[in-house]
């Protein structure tokens, strides 16, 4: 396997452009085209500029992806298309026999509980790959457990819409994992002005 069929497995979209690079076949003699420039320099830029977690804009709604899985929760935090932060956490034992509907209701409040001081009093839209959540708020019979977390619900203007498993890639896997976080908006309440200064001087720069 060459390097840039290597590329090509690990994204597909290396492939549109490892394709023109394939300069050194059998029969075929050596030409660098303006075709291949221009490709060379795309995957160039693929491979040295990658996403990156951006400060939180207040005042502006905020998107959740979650998800469950039985090693654990996996939830990110998004706005305006852009990550804030990731976490991940393992599930207890006892946890992990949950029903599908409960397991994946925890990765929601899950959400809510952790970036509570970013979600409350502001709108926020939920996104999930168990269908049936869709329905939880107007859902009659509720358990226990259900109960408590309603009680915690009713206090965020949050909306919970079904998203498909293969499109929630993200928090799929990162609820595959044990423990895992990162964000540049995990600063305590007391390091926010610090956060505000880090993103004017972002600002002055692009």
């Amino acid at each position: 396997m060459t390097d840039f069929d290597l590329l090509s497995t690990v994204c597909e979209e290396f492939c549109l452009y490892c394709h023109t690079l394939a300069l050194t076949q059998k029969e075929i003699p050596f030409e660098w085209t303006n075709k291949c420039e221009e490709s060379f320099q795309k995957l160039k830029t693929l491979l040295t500029i990658a996403p990156i977690l951006t400060l939180l804009v207040e005042g502006k709604d905020f998107i959740v992806y979650c998800d469950s899985s039985h090693p654990g929760l996996g939830v990110v935090l998004m706005q305006d298309k852009n990550a804030i932060t990731y976490v991940s956490r393992q599930l207890k034992i006892h946890k992990r026999d949950y029903p599908t509907h409960d397991s994946e209701l925890a990765a929601v409040v899950f959400s809510l509980k952790i970036w509570r001081h970013y979600l409350y009093g502001v709108k926020c839209e939920v996104f999930t790959d168990h269908r049936s959540l869709k329905h939880v708020f107007t859902q009659n019979d509720l358990n226990l457990r259900q109960e408590r977390w309603m009680e915690l619900l009713k206090y965020y203007d949050v909306t919970i819409q079904y998203h498909t498993g293969k499109a929630n890639v993200v928090a799929d896997a990162l609820s595959q994992k044990t423990v895992s976080m990162g964000s540049l908006a995990c600063l305590g309440v007391s390091k926010r002005p610090l956060a505000s200064k880090i993103h004017t001087l972002e600002s002055r720069f692009m």
